[in-house]
Formats: C-alpha cells, structure tokens, sequence
C-alpha cells in the first residue's frame, strides 16, 4: 500500500493573508485541493492522510466531499513545527501499515506536483527503501567569509536540490522518528524528514524532480502558481 501523507499544518504567516495560504482560494479552489487531487488521480496512491491546521479539518473534510477527493481517509492535527507534524502523520499510521507500505511525505503548498514525479519517488522507495525528489543546483554557491566577503565556494556538480515529495518505507521512517524525537536528533530548526534521517545515519536514493514544483510560500510564489494555470495545459493538469 502507497500512503500519501500530506502536510498542511502551518499558519502560512509569510503569506500575509487572513487564513492559512494551503486554504486560500485560487480559481475557486483551495491550494491544498489542488495539491490532492495530483495524488487522488495517481493510480499507485491508496489513501491519504492530511496533517491539518487545528479549526480546519471540518472544512477540509468539506472541500475533499466537494472536489471528490476520495482516497482522503485520515485528518489529524499537526504540531508546533514540521518535524512534529510528519512525526503526527507517521504516528497515526501505526496498526494501520505494514512494515514494507510506503510513505510519500508532500508538502500541502507544493500543488504543482507532476506524475512522473510521484512514480519516480515511488518507483525508487520501492527498489532502494528510500526516495528523495531532487534536481541539480544550478548557480553558483559560496561560502560566507565575513558579512560582505568570501573566497570560498562550493562546486554545483556536488549539490542536489532536495525537495518533497519524498518516500520510506514505514517501518523505516515510524522507527526513525521514535528515535528522533527520543534522543533529539534531527528534530529542530528547518530540519525535515530528509535531514533528519542523514543526522540519523541513513544514506538517501534521488529520485526525478520538476522545476514547477514550486512550494507557496510568498505572494510572489502564488502568483507563479496562478501563472502556471494560465499557461498552456499539459498532461500534469486538468
């Protein structure tokens, strides 16, 4: 069994808006739906599981009744930060997955998530245990010398991009955060999943990733988002 776990937790404060920026309406749909219906119409997702906002999950139970999104199966509340929302979603699916199901972690306000990035991420967990979505890092980096100097860089062959989706094996990652959160590695800061399991030892698999799969965080991010609706249509979107 292929489980999506969505992460829909945050307050979206960078936004600006007056609700949390997975809600807000574009083209009379919400972010997030269009997020789920990307794994709704995938034919390798089972079932859905959404870590949500305290106050909204009657309202997203709504909008999944409105916009048929039936592989929706469990809302839950998320935490303070992302590592405590995952940890919540990983959680709840104890009892319910077998050690070998495969978890694809997403975040909610990625909505332009193609299908060939889903099934690489799939396709990779399945045959190495792990999946990272990833592209190539194509400027240049270096490294801070003093607060307006450097001579120091980072050559870009060496760098991946790494962003969600991203997929485990249950048993991996349910026993990954028992022992995150029980010994305090990985857990704080921007950490997430990926991070979280280098800290813990664990060599990640890259799989295929996507340019478009951009995550909203400003309104300069959801202004591209709308321009990508506007452009010509391809086989990733209805």
């Amino acid at each position: 069994m292929n489980i999506a776990v969505i992460i829909a937790g945050g307050s979206g404060k960078r936004m600006g808006q007056d609700i949390p920026k997975q809600f807000i309406n574009v083209y009379d749909k919400p972010v997030l739906i269009y997020t789920l219906e990307a794994f709704e119409r995938h034919p390798k997702i089972d079932a859905i599981e959404v870590v949500c906002i305290d106050g909204w999950h009657d309202i997203l139970w709504a909008y999944a009744k409105q916009f048929n999104i039936t592989k929706l199966k469990w809302v839950i509340s998320g935490g303070e930060t992302a590592q405590e929302s995952i940890r919540n979603g990983v959680y709840n699916l104890e009892g319910k997955c077998d050690s070998n199901d495969i978890i694809i972690i997403h975040d909610g306000i990625r909505p332009l998530i193609d299908e060939i990035v889903l099934t690489d991420v799939i396709v990779k967990c399945e045959e190495y245990g792990n999946a990272v979505t990833s592209l190539p890092y194509n400027e240049q980096i270096f490294i801070i010398d003093d607060e307006t100097s450097t001579t120091k860089y980072i050559p870009r062959e060496t760098l991946r991009r790494v962003s969600t989706p991203q997929a485990y094996k249950f048993k991996k990652i349910d026993d990954a955060y028992h022992k995150a959160f029980e010994e305090e590695i990985g857990i704080y800061g921007s950490s997430y999943t990926n991070t979280m399991m280098v800290e813990l030892g664990e060599r990640l698999y890259f799989s295929a990733g996507s340019d478009k799969n951009i995550k909203l965080t400003t309104k300069d991010d959801l202004e591209l988002f709308k321009a990508y609706l506007k452009s010509d249509k391809s086989d990733w979107i209805k």
